[in-house]
Order: structure tokens, then sequence, then C-alpha cells
């Protein structure tokens, strides 16, 4: 009863588009007054509402977002760029090989996939269609190659799967994210490479050690700022929290150093960190009242049996959630999925010896999948709209990219040494 109400009411409010926060809200309140008088509802709604946010964990939230709306006006994307030409330009499909590598790199410091496609995108887009390259290849390598930058961390995605898991280590998060979204990236450059090949685009000169060596040095200071943060936080020397309060100081004097960043450009990127971080933050609140209500119903114990009942084999219940998530990624943006599905599937993965740090990695490399596809594929959107094309020209070029992270996911999934090996290696 409880779940056909929470489930109905949720899809009737996205499907007259009410926002996302709001919907979750409603239908949390609604499925909590099947068993509780209206004002205690309303009440305990309001309240967990405001518990929701009362952790030092989420206060790296803010701090993240604020960091990479730095870096995204600090110059530091064509640093890394030119870093990764001189790297990988030579290869078959070299601007292609170019934008993948930048959008891992920028990705990973700004810790966002949509920062990424917009940075790199703005200033590869132009670049690969004059030397030749499909537009619609180019958004596709752009908007894929762009949410590696969530695996791999400093990543608030993982902070906010760390929240809605009960306190999974954010460090052993960060740590176990290198290798699924290494592995992710190298396998759209082979699909780069293959699509590059059939199609005769042109590669260029092979850079010298002193270029290469010329661009890394230029590139360094950008590249330190995971040294600081990861590091930092595996050496135990400050909290995930701290760290992002670290990110946004380093940022901030680099792009200064750089000058690109001015005493004026303060105030608009304070505005505009703001209205994201409210957004994401009044997500938060709202999700946690969800799980509460979810617990209270018993509801994740119910998916729990159903699930089970279905088989007890590790691999097919991975398979179907993997499944779930899938399809979820398509009609629902990141953030909001992991706070919902985490406490609903978590409880099912656990009772089968599942890590939740695994499976933090899994549900994560799994939605960006979703983050490319329409009707609401945010990072899909803004590549597009920074190149200036049509979701119809991307869609082509876009499948064999999508399979490519399919495969990842599947390694991922079934392999769970190539995501536990690092945060074994430091004991986390």
């Amino acid at each position: 009863m409880e779940i056909s109400i929470l489930i109905l009411s949720f899809l009737i409010l996205i499907s007259i588009r009410v926002p996302v926060a709001w919907a979750l809200g409603i239908s949390s309140l609604l499925t909590l007054l099947v068993s509780v008088d209206t004002f205690p509802a309303v009440t305990t709604i309001a309240q967990r509402l405001v518990t929701g946010l009362d952790s030092f964990s989420i206060l790296a939230i803010p701090f993240f977002i604020l960091a990479g709306h730095i870096m995204n006006k600090g110059g530091i994307a064509e640093r890394l760029i030119a870093f990764a030409k001189s790297l990988v330009g030579a290869l078959p499909g070299g601007l292609a090989h170019v934008n993948i590598v930048a959008a891992m790199l920028f990705g990973a410091i700004a810790g966002s996939a949509g920062a990424a496609a917009a940075a790199i995108g703005g200033f590869m887009s132009e670049k690969m269609e004059e030397s030749g390259y499909d537009k619609g290849f180019g958004v596709a390598v752009n908007v894929t190659s762009a949410t590696t930058g969530l695996i791999i961390p400093p990543s608030n995605i993982f902070i906010i799967y760390s929240v809605a898991s009960g306190g999974v280590s954010i460090g052993a998060l960060f740590l176990a994210g290198y290798l699924p979204g290494i592995i992710t990236g190298i396998f759209l450059m082979i699909v780069a490479y293959i699509w590059a090949r059939k199609k005769g685009y042109p590669t260029a000169d092979r850079s010298s050690f002193k270029m290469i060596f010329t661009t890394f040095l230029n590139a360094l200071p950008s590249l330190f700022l995971l040294i600081v943060v990861i590091g930092g936080i595996v050496a135990g020397i400050f909290t995930a929290t701290e760290a992002s309060s670290v990110a946004v100081i380093y940022c901030l004097v680099l792009a200064m150093i750089y000058k690109e960043i001015s005493i004026k450009d303060i105030r608009p990127i304070l505005v505009e960190s703001s209205s994201t971080i409210a957004i994401v933050m009044l997500l938060i609140a709202v999700s946690i009242a969800m799980s509460w209500v979810l617990s209270y119903e018993n509801i994740p114990q119910a998916v729990t049996q159903a699930l089970l009942s279905l088989s007890d084999n590790k691999i097919m219940v991975i398979i179907l959630i993997n499944i779930i998530l899938l399809i979820v990624g398509i009609f629902m943006d990141m953030t909001p999925a992991v706070l919902i599905f985490t406490p609903i599937f978590l409880p099912v993965v656990m009772e089968l010896g599942i890590d939740p740090v695994h499976f933090g990695i899994i549900m994560v490399l799994n939605l960006c999948i979703g983050l490319c596809t329409p009707p609401v594929g945010a990072v899909l959107f803004i590549g597009v709209g920074v190149a200036k094309t049509t979701i119809q020209k991307v869609v082509r070029p876009l499948m064999p990219l999508f399979l490519a992270m399919i495969l990842a996911l599947i390694l991922v999934s079934i392999f769970p040494e190539i995501s536990l090996w690092l945060p074994r290696l430091f004991g986390l």
C-alpha cells in the first residue's frame, strides 16, 4: 500500500512538471499520512528536512561546488587541454583523445560533469570541427568523457552517496573511483580510435619531450590539487569537509595567479555557486526525509525480500539492479536518484555480502550513463548547447560510446577488486 502511494504520487507529480525536490517531499508526506495523523506527519517531515542537513560531511558539498565554479572561470581547462594534446594528440582521432583526457582531468579536479562538458566542450568543439571532425562525434565524445569526472575523485556525488548510505567512508569512495574512472576513459578512447580510423580523421604531429614537459609544468599547479585533496584525506591530515575548503582557497589563489579571476569576479561566482548549492541542498534535505519515511514504513525491507525471492545470486541481483538504475537514469537526474535508491538497494546488496563502497561505485558509474541520455540528460544538453548543434546529430555517434560505458560498468560490477583494491591498499 505505502509503496504504491509513494511511487504513484511521485510519478504523477513529476509528470505534471512539479520540481523533483517538491515531488519528493510531497510524495513522502502522502506516504506517511497513511499511518500517521496529519499534524504529526507534517511536523515529522519538517523536522527531518532540518535535521537531514545537520551533518558535518554535507558541508563539503557547497565548498566543492564553489571550487568547481572557480576552476571553470580560472583558466584551468586551457592548460589541461594543452597537456592532454601533447600526450595523445598524435594518435588517430587525436583531438577526440585530447577531449577525453582533458575532460577526465578537468572533471576530476572540478568534480562536476557539467563543468567539464562546458569548459572542455567550449574550447574543443570548434577546434575539432575546424580540423574536419564531425560535430556530432565531437559532442558525443565530450559528453561521455565529461562524466568520468564524477567517478574520478574528488566528487560531490560520492559525498551524497555517503550521506544517503548512512556513513560509508568518503575517503574509501574517493580512492575506489580512480580505477573505474580510468578504465571508462580508456574504453572511450578505444571507441574514438576505431571511429577515427574508420572516418579518416586527421592526427596532430607528435609532440617533443620538451613540449610534453612544458605543458605538464603549466598544468602541474592544477593537477596538484588532486594530490592536496586526496592525499590530505588519505593521510588523515584533514577530513573531506576540511579538504573542500582547502580546495576553494587553492583554486582561488591559482586562478588569481593565472590572472583569469579578479576581485570583481568573485561576487558573480558566489551568486552562481549559491544557486547550484541551494538546489542540491534542498534535494538532499527532502531525500533524507524520504529515506526516513521509507525506513518507517519498512519499504527497504520489503524490496530486499522481493529481490532476494527472485534470486540469491550476487551477479543476478546486481544485473537486475543495474537494469533498474539504467532505466531510472534516463528519467531522473543523478543526485535525486542516488538519494532515493541508495537506502532502497543498499540493504539488498549488503544482505548478499557486497561491499557498500563497491556498490557506490557501481551506482555512480551506472547513473553517469543517464546523464548522457534524453530526456533528462543534463550533460548531453550542455554539450549540445555549447557546440550549437542538435541531439539528433549526436545520437548515432553516441551509441558506441554508450556501449563502452556499459562494458566498463559490467567489468566494475563483476570484479569488485577494480573498485576495492586502492582503498584496501591504504587501509580504508
